[in-house]
């Protein structure tokens, strides 16, 4: 007998009825865009989820869309006031305004659910606030690593236990490009025009390929994962703008490949180092086979010891699953639950450390500027380098690295910025 028709009939009319008898969540849906969609999509194909979206707020009346222009409100505002909608959810690229209208609902009480990374990222502290003052609840499992449960999963399941690093891949348009130029030998002008097409990255890449994107994302985790409150500005990022396919090739030689690697690294003396730059990464890296617009995490716990989780970073059905989630978690009463903000010993954030680096620049001016020091390779007519500066000298100069077309990648070796004899045999090993 199978494990389903073993179950005791009057057990399954009971929970039969238990799921029924819940109102269906009734969902303002603000932005319409790739994973307004994809929610939308999502709910079509579950009706018995036990959630509708009864209104669609978008911004441009003129934008051709999938559904009839009477589908939509034009004023996101029109929502905020509606008291009939159990649920909001926030899928739209402004931040600002973003910002405007989640913290507006906090202050009603509102239950909400959010994508917007940048907008969490700049605004935490006020938006936990928000929570404990106005009693609303405020989800955003969206924002981190598409269909990758990351968020709650370091907020419950690892709420309580030290964790010695969070790192992995946590942007799909870079590395859906990094791996076109390594499998195709694709320029990154053609290979970022691909992930354009496919949908991976926005008309305007910046954000993804400068690496500001998996930045706002560390900026999140940190506060789940350690209780450290930070501003953007705070964390170094490098991106891959000005990869190119000499790059590749050193990397190719080694047995390597580049991945963009966000890190969260806690040090032994109880401070926590937080960056997101290009690295090289070998075979025996959980991250070397993440490719495409997969994103990959690599928690190394205190006692549990490593975990990898692996998933689709970009796109609307695995964003708008995330954002299922959430919604799923409202209707249970769940919500964040913040343990290590609260913790008697808080850690402090440090750039106290040096990081060897391959660079790879014709502006000797840079090089100067940086203090390289143990250099181990240097050619010439390449254009290359590789040898220890201290993270502080990268960001107060990642400015003028991006605007000299330099290209930055971490060996994976890092140590403290005294030289001292006793120092962290910290290799960033994912």
């Amino acid at each position: 007998m199978s494990p389903v028709s073993s179950i005791n009939p009057a057990v399954s009319a009971i929970a039969a009825s238990l799921v029924t008898a819940k109102a269906p969540l009734r969902i303002g849906l603000i932005g319409f865009g790739c994973v307004g969609q994809g929610l939308y999509d999502i709910l079509q194909h579950l009706p018995g989820f036990g959630a509708e979206v009864r209104r669609i707020a978008v911004k441009n009346p003129a934008k051709p869309r999938s559904l009839p222009a009477e589908a939509f409100s034009f004023r996101a505002d029109e929502l905020l006031q509606d008291p009939e909608l159990d649920v909001l959810v926030e899928v739209i690229d402004d931040a600002a305004e973003a910002f405007r209208l989640v913290s507006t609902a906090l202050r009603q009480g509102r239950q909400v659910v959010t994508a917007n990374k940048a907008m969490v990222a700049r605004h935490l502290p006020e938006l936990v606030a928000l929570q404990h003052e106005f009693g609303g609840t405020l989800l955003y499992e969206a924002a981190v690593c598409g269909s990758i449960p990351v968020v709650r999963t370091l907020d419950a399941y690892f709420g309580q236990e030290p964790l010695r690093s969070v790192s992995g891949i946590f942007n799909g348009s870079s590395n859906y490009v990094l791996t076109r130029m390594g499998q195709d030998g694709s320029e990154y002008a053609v290979a970022l025009a691909e992930a354009q097409q496919q949908g991976f990255a926005e008309t305007d890449p910046s954000l993804d390929m400068a690496a500001f994107d998996p930045r706002s994302k560390l900026v999140i985790l940190a506060a789940h994962a350690y209780g450290v409150l930070l501003e953007p500005e705070q964390v170094l990022n490098l991106g891959i703008e000005n990869v190119s396919a000499t790059d590749i090739s050193y990397a190719a030689v080694a047995g390597q490949k580049i991945k963009v690697v966000a890190g969260l690294y806690l040090l032994p003396n109880h401070q926590l180092s937080v960056l997101v730059t290009p690295q090289f990464v070998d075979p025996t890296s959980a991250l070397y086979t993440v490719d495409d617009e997969f994103n990959g995490v690599v928690i190394e716990a205190e006692f549990a010891g490593p975990q990898f989780l692996r998933g689709r970073g970009a796109g609307g059905h695995p964003t708008g699953s995330a954002v299922l989630s959430d919604i799923a978690a409202l209707r249970n009463q769940q919500r964040y639950a913040y343990p290590k903000l609260t913790t008697a010993t808080p850690l402090a954030y440090t750039t106290d450390l040096e990081i060897e680096i391959y660079l790879r620049t014709d502006d000797e001016l840079i090089l100067d500027q940086l203090g390289f020091t143990d250099i181990t390779e240097e050619a010439d007519e390449d254009g290359y380098i590789v040898g220890y500066v201290p993270l502080d000298a990268l960001l107060q100069h990642r400015d003028r690295l991006r605007k000299a077309g330099a290209f930055v990648a971490r060996t994976g070796h890092v140590r403290p910025a005294t030289h001292s004899v006793d120092a962290l045999a910290l290799t960033e090993s994912e």
